[in-house]
């Protein structure tokens, strides 16, 4: 992989916080990138966790019913007692984050376990704007923008500069939705075979293609 800070151009800004990536406001980046690290304990309690003992769910959330739905996501998953509480705060943190960035009041949440090579080509999605962060396994891998075109024509027999999300980071980028020339090149990292499940969140705006909206009455999800 390219080194993370060899990255050409201006398109692509490297956060030290969390506050920093409003940065994706400014016409002229498409991607910002939140190198950080989770917990210890965490990290661990998580990669040891059997792959069908991982959470997931999805759900079509207002920021202010955040952490209650969150809750409903977890609610059949006993293995993941030591996690929970510190699982739905950051994603809550992150969604609010998201939230601000975008200036959304909805948020669609989607926590999903991957085994194979879901979304294995290099594509740009079709969305304004998109949150992505593995907590489990290989970090989703993307190309700068001088590099797009050949990536997208190659796929897999792309031989370019090719970066990937450290670790637990978190990146959010601009889709082909947001403009004319916008929508960072991107892929799920192949992993069939290698007996790897990586544990993504994905976080993204209202969609035809999202869930009912969450409300306290709503069934829970397990």
């Amino acid at each position: 992989m390219t080194a993370l800070l060899d990255v050409p151009g201006s398109a692509v800004r490297i956060c030290d916080a969390l506050s920093d990536m409003l940065a994706l406001r400014q016409p002229s980046v498409e991607m910002v990138l939140w190198p950080r690290k989770i917990p210890a304990a965490m990290a661990a309690a998580l990669d040891t966790l059997p792959a069908t003992s991982l959470p997931e769910g999805r759900v079509l959330v207002r920021r202010d019913d955040l952490a209650a739905a969150l809750d409903t996501l977890f609610l059949d998953r006993a293995a993941t007692a030591e996690l929970r509480p510190w699982l739905i705060a950051d994603i809550a943190m992150l969604a609010a984050c998201f939230a601000d960035l975008t200036g959304s009041i909805e948020i669609d949440v989607r926590l999903e376990r991957i085994t194979g090579d879901a979304c294995w080509k290099f594509h740009r999605d079709c969305v304004e704007a998109r949150l992505l962060t593995t907590y489990r396994g290989p970090g989703t891998e993307w190309v700068s923008p001088t590099d797009a075109a050949a990536a997208l024509r190659d796929q897999r027999a792309y031989r370019g500069p090719l970066h990937r999300f450290p670790p637990q980071a978190v990146g959010v980028f601009k889709g082909s939705c947001a403009g004319p020339g916008s929508g960072i090149v991107h892929r799920s990292p192949p992993i069939a075979g290698h007996g790897e499940t990586r544990l993504l969140l994905c976080l993204n705006l209202p969609t035809s293609a999202s869930p009912e909206r969450w409300t306290r009455s709503a069934p829970q999800l397990g």
